[in-house]
C-alpha cells in the first residue's frame, strides 16, 4: 500500500479541525416521494465531495431525479440520475472496527441504484462494524468536462476524503477498501487500477493523500470496453457511440493493471445475461499476469444485479461472507 502514513497522521489539531468541519451533513439523500418502508434505516449524514462545487459543470447543470422502480411497499429500489452534487452517504456503526468500505452502486452509467447496490450493502457492513460510504458519482454522458473520467474523479476524491477525515470516523486511514457492482464494478476496478491517474486538479489538502484502496471488490463488473464483450449500454454512455481503440483501452481496467495494484476479489455468475462473465475472466487474467493477488468466485447461477436481495436460497447467497473471509488476508479486517 502506498499511503504515506506520516502525511495521514501529521498536521496536529489544525488539520483535525479542518477535517471535522467537512464532515457535517450536507446534501440530503434522495427521496422519491411517499412513505419509506419501516425497518430500513436511511442515512442521515452525507459528505459533499467538492467544497466549491463539482469541477467541469455543464452549461446546463443536470437536475437530480430519483426514480422509484420497486413495486413492493416493503423495499425501495431508487435510481438516481442528474447528480450535480456528488457525495457520499455515511453509515456509521455503533462500534467501529477501524475499517471502511467505499461502495459504488451500478446502474449502467445511466443512473446510480442507491438501494439495491448501495444502502443494502452498507447496512450489512454497518451491522458488522464497518463504516460504509455509498458514493453518488457523476454520470459521464451528462456533459461534464472530464468526460469518461468524471466518475473516476469522484471515486478518487471520495477515497481521499475518507482518509482525510479518518479520525472523525474512528477508522484507520490505511484500512479503506472499495466495492462496486456492475457499472459501479467498472468504477471500482478503474479505481483499483488507475488510482494514480490525475483525473482532476487538486483542490485542498485531502488531495495530497493516496486514492488507492487497500483492496478492491468488483462484483459482476463491467470491465472491457471492447465491442462484443463490453456491456453495450455502459460502453456507449461512458465513451460515446464510436470510441477509438485507444479510448477503449484506456477505460478497460484489464488493460491498465499496474504492478502496485491492490488485491482484488472478483465475483460473477456464469449465467449473467447482461454483463458477460468474460469481463471478470479478463480482469483476473490481467491481474495474475502482473502478480497481483486475486480471489475469484464464479457461480453457475445468479444472473445479473443480484446484490443481496436476489441471492436468498441460492449458493451465491454466500458471497458476502466469502468476501469477509478474504479481506482478513488483505489488512482491511
Amino acid at each position: 500500500m502506498d499511503v504515506n502514513r506520516r502525511s495521514l497522521l501529521a498536521g496536529g489539531a489544525g488539520l483535525m479541525a479542518l477535517a471535522a468541519s467537512r464532515v457535517a451533513a450536507q446534501t440530503a439523500p434522495p427521496v422519491a416521494g411517499g412513505a419509506l418502508p419501516p425497518g430500513l434505516p436511511q442515512p442521515t449524514e452525507t459528505i459533499d465531495l467538492w467544497p466549491a462545487g463539482a469541477p467541469g459543470m455543464p452549461a446546463r447543470p443536470p437536475v437530480e431525479t430519483v426514480d422509484e422502480r420497486s413495486t413492493d411497499t416493503l423495499v425501495t429500489d431508487r435510481a438516481v440520475r442528474g447528480i450535480s452534487v456528488p457525495r457520499m452517504a455515511v453509515f456509521r456503526p455503533d462500534r467501529p472496527n477501524g475499517a471502511a468500505v467505499l461502495l459504488m452502486p451500478g446502474g449502467g452509467y445511466r443512473h446510480v441504484v442507491v438501494d439495491k447496490e448501495g444502502y443494502e450493502m452498507a447496512r450489512w457492513l454497518k451491522a458488522r462494524n464497518f463504516t460504509a460510504f455509498v458514493l453518488f458519482y457523476r454520470l459521464p454522458a451528462e456533459g461534464w468536462a472530464a468526460g469518461p473520467d468524471v466518475a473516476l474523479a469522484d471515486a478518487q476524491r471520495a477515497m481521499r476524503l475518507i482518509r482525510y477525515n479518518h479520525a472523525d470516523f474512528a477508522i484507520d486511514p490505511e484500512r479503506v477498501g472499495a466495492m462496486g457492482f456492475s457499472a459501479g464494478g467498472h468504477l471500482c476496478a478503474d479505481l483499483g487500477t488507475r488510482f494514480a491517474h490525475p483525473a482532476y486538479r487538486p483542490v485542498d489538502e485531502a488531495d495530497a493523500l493516496s486514492a488507492k484502496p487497500i483492496c478492491a471488490a468488483p462484483i459482476y463488473p463491467v470491465v472491457s470496453m471492447i465491442s462484443g464483450i463490453a456491456h453495450a449500454g455502459s460502453r456507449d454512455l461512458l465513451l460515446g457511440p464510436n470510441p477509438s481503440p485507444a479510448l477503449e483501452a484506456q477505460h478497460s481496467p484489464d488493460r491498465n493493471v499496474p504492478s502496485d495494484a491492490p488485491p482484488f476479489f472478483l465475483l460473477h455468475a456464469e449465467d449473467d445475461e447482461v454483463v458477460p462473465v468474460e469481463n471478470t475472466l479478463l480482469l483476473r487474467t490481467a491481474l495474475e499476469a502482473r502478480g497481483i493477488p486475486v480471489e475469484t468466485h464464479l457461480f453457475q447461477h445468479g444472473g445479473h444485479g443480484f446484490g443481496l436481495r436476489k441471492t436468498i436460497g441460492r449458493p451465491v447467497e454466500l458471497w458476502p461472507e466469502l468476501w469477509r473471509a478474504w479481506i482478513r488476508g488483505t489488512g482491511l479486517a
